[in-house]
């Protein structure tokens, strides 16, 4: 699946450039999220999963809480861990702490972490694509890198709006692709098996199986727009105004530093990139978080 990707070279150039001054050492959990939390009424009764523990900065908890996927859903206005706002919990950690959180390198601190955890998703890809753990979960959360490289963009380079692109194709070699094989075409027959594992699967099953047949479903979803999917135009167009040809010339090209002065250009081709992905891994995405 290749090393990177040409937005994940953007965040590290950013923040290679930008990085802050060390911060006071504290003691790091490594995993610090809601996930890892065990709460009783209002209050916090254990933190489990202690094998990531560090001596590190005091950054590194608090911005890995405020990922955006550890939110699962919850909008940008409840930030901190789908709990509330970043503001408040880091209000409540100077008050309870005694240490002042600096919000521009929490800001870096943050753009780190999630970066830190779309490398882990291709890193979970890549298990499964390798033939160490054979896992539909796995294979799914490696398309879901673009949801990581969404979030990256926005926290660099926030709300720059790039225009629609079409997620469905009716043109001709739709209809050749019908002709020749027939109906259900492929789309639709991936539909009915989704159809299957959405209804009749998870109604008959539990736990682990009942889990992995909503995740099977998702990745057919996923092929399902894919197979329905416009040309890539847009995106080709996009990398043909920087003048390259493909992303990984780009990501080389952005890795080098060849392109430290088109900040603009390159934020235009990524987001652009991005949301083509999106549009058949998790359509509107970009739009379902708001500025809060």
């Amino acid at each position: 699946m290749g090393d990177t990707t040409a937005t994940f070279e953007w965040a590290f150039r950013w923040l290679g450039a930008r990085r802050p001054p060390p911060s006071a050492a504290r003691l790091v959990h490594g995993d610090f999220r809601m996930g890892n939390l065990i709460v009783d009424g209002s209050e916090l009764a254990a933190v489990l999963d202690w094998e990531l523990v560090h001596i590190g900065e005091v950054y590194e908890d608090l911005a890995w809480f405020c990922v955006r996927a550890w939110r699962f859903g919850a909008p940008a206005s409840r930030g901190a861990g789908g709990l509330g706002s970043v503001e408040s919990f880091l209000s409540a950690y100077e008050e309870a702490s005694g240490t002042m959180v600096d919000r521009k390198w929490f800001n870096w601190w943050l753009i780190l972490a999630t970066l830190r955890w779309g490398i882990i998703c291709r890193y979970q890809a890549h298990r499964h694509l390798s033939g160490q753990v054979r896992s539909v979960e796995l294979a799914t959360i490696g398309r879901r890198v673009c949801e990581t490289e969404w979030d990256l963009l926005e926290l660099l380079d926030p709300g720059n709006a790039v225009r629609d692109i079409a997620t469905t194709g009716s043109g001709q070699a739709d209809r050749h692709r019908t002709a020749l094989y027939g109906r259900p075409t492929a789309p639709e027959l991936v539909a009915a098996v989704a159809e299957f594992l959405e209804t009749d699967v998870r109604q008959a099953t539990s736990g682990r199986v009942n889990f992995h047949a909503r995740v099977a479903a998702n990745a057919l979803r996923m092929v399902e727009r894919e197979l329905l999917a416009a040309e890539d135009r847009a995106a080709r167009t996009a990398l043909a105004r920087l003048g390259f040809t493909d992303e990984a010339e780009l990501a080389a090209a952005i890795r080098g530093g060849d392109l430290d002065q088109r900040a603009a250009d390159v934020t235009s081709c990524l987001r652009t990139l991005v949301k083509h992905r999106l549009a058949v891994v998790h359509p509107g995405y970009e739009e379902s978080d708001d500025n809060g």
